[in-house]
């Protein structure tokens, strides 16, 4: 029998839902949007004037998605309580010409996308999943979860050296998936393929942001199923973890002091410089609105911003068994040993000790644990939004998430208690 956990696994099943849901950034951002939906809020579109009442509200952009709750009564100068993620993962996406092929087999033309372990896409079943925009300027989602592509690694009978030398791939010759057999190349395959899977007329479409995935499905892992392995944990963990948080604390009835907000971007992987981007103008334009919407000026603005705090929540690495002289000798995150705090001195994380003490202070209420990363100072140390929203926007920002293993891989490992604490520590933050 498998030993309990200590903590509620609904919410990690909930997780593996997610995941399976969102194969691309606009699934995430669409799966959130449900979720949201049946907690009550609305959407309010960017085009139109926004009114100043209280209730939840959400804003779609492309791969992004920024949702706030206004409690009844809020002040124009209320700051916020930001969750701060990302829906983007590291994979292969489809370029603009897709159809290609040599040798009798079919192949879909692909671009790297951010830095993925090139590695783990090698031999393993993908499907095909993103977003099409139509002739009449609509766009639609498609999703083609199951074996429709592969990248074949070669035989070590034709690489004697591989295991010597170890694995070296091209990123523009090796990594072209085949789809099918057949002795010539026909621009328009795959599109026309897609129109028929989403049920379209033949020409509809003009334009697409298509990208592969695994479609192996999440699943717990471990003698006592302790672990969780699964695609994109990098970073709709923590999309999915702020979501559930937000819901949460709307539906809880609860006074609030701040307006909770969420807002989970596109492109972290590659900058965050798009507009649909931590760098870009999507956060400050929907808070000032927020801000203005109640009646307020720019003075409110500015102490809304100034009393604001985001906590930037994205995966980070848990001790390796295998490389453990990669970590900082004095700090081992482990699985299911709670929500990390990130810190950097040189703010490639934006946490500093007034940022500490606010996340402590929520995984105290919460009771919880926690534990801190930082980085050999021999390695060079990732980046996050943190940095850039509190950069841009001038808003205090702390640097958070959970502890896994294989970031970047096609398919990820963290501790199946670690996303439930993740939880239990945004609501506290949110509902202080």
């Amino acid at each position: 029998m498998s030993a309990p956990s200590r903590f509620d696994r609904g919410h990690t099943d909930d997780l593996m839902t997610f995941l399976s849901a969102s194969p691309t950034p606009y699934h995430a951002v669409a799966s959130a949007a449900e979720r949201l939906e049946k907690a009550g809020f609305r959407q309010v579109s960017e085009t139109d004037a926004w009114e100043g009442t209280s209730g939840g509200k959400y804003v779609l952009r492309g791969g992004a998605i920024v949702a706030w709750y206004v409690p009844e009564g809020a002040a124009a100068h209320t700051p916020f309580r930001i969750v701060g993620a990302h829906t983007d993962s590291p994979n292969l996406r489809v370029k603009p010409r897709p159809d290609t092929g040599a040798h009798g087999w079919r192949q879909v033309a692909v671009e790297i996308y951010g830095g993925p372990l090139m590695n783990s896409w090698l031999d393993r079943d993908l499907g095909l999943a993103g977003r099409l925009s139509l002739r009449d300027g609509s766009t639609r989602l498609v999703d083609v979860d199951r074996p429709l592509l592969r990248v074949p690694q070669l035989a070590i009978h034709m690489d004697r050296n591989v295991t010597a030398d170890g694995l070296k791939l091209d990123k523009q010759r090796h990594l072209q998936p085949v789809w099918g057999l057949g002795d010539s190349v026909r621009d328009g395959d795959l599109i026309a393929f897609l129109e028929d899977e989403a049920g379209l007329a033949r020409g509809e479409v003009t334009g697409w942001d298509l990208m592969t995935h695994s479609v192996e499905p999440p699943a717990y892992l471990g003698r006592d199923r302790e672990l969780v392995a699964g695609p994109r944990m990098d970073n709709l963990l923590s999309v999915h973890a702020g979501t559930a948080a937000l819901a949460a604390v709307a539906t809880s009835g609860a006074d609030l002091p701040y307006i909770p907000v969420l807002a989970a971007f596109d492109h972290e992987e590659t900058g965050s410089q798009s507009d649909t981007g931590a760098d870009g103008p999507l956060l400050g334009g929907v808070l000032e609105r927020s801000v203005f919407a109640r009646g307020g000026s720019y003075e409110d603005r500015a102490r809304a911003f100034a009393g604001t705090v985001c906590l930037s929540s994205d995966t980070g690495h848990a001790v390796h068994p295998n490389y453990a002289e990669r970590h900082d000798p004095t700090h081992h995150p482990r699985v299911n040993g709670g929500p990390i705090l990130k810190v950097n001195v040189n703010n490639r994380y934006a946490t500093d000790g007034s940022g500490r003490a606010v996340f402590a202070a929520a995984c105290e209420k919460a009771d919880i644990p926690f534990q801190t990363f930082v980085s050999n100072n021999s390695m060079p140390c990732g980046t996050t939004i943190g940095p850039i929203t509190a950069a841009r926007h001038g808003i205090s920002t702390v640097d958070i998430g959970v502890a896994i293993l294989s970031m970047h891989s096609a398919r990820e490992l963290c501790g199946a208690d670690d996303p439930h604490l993740l939880a239990n520590a945004l609501v506290a933050f949110l509902q202080p």
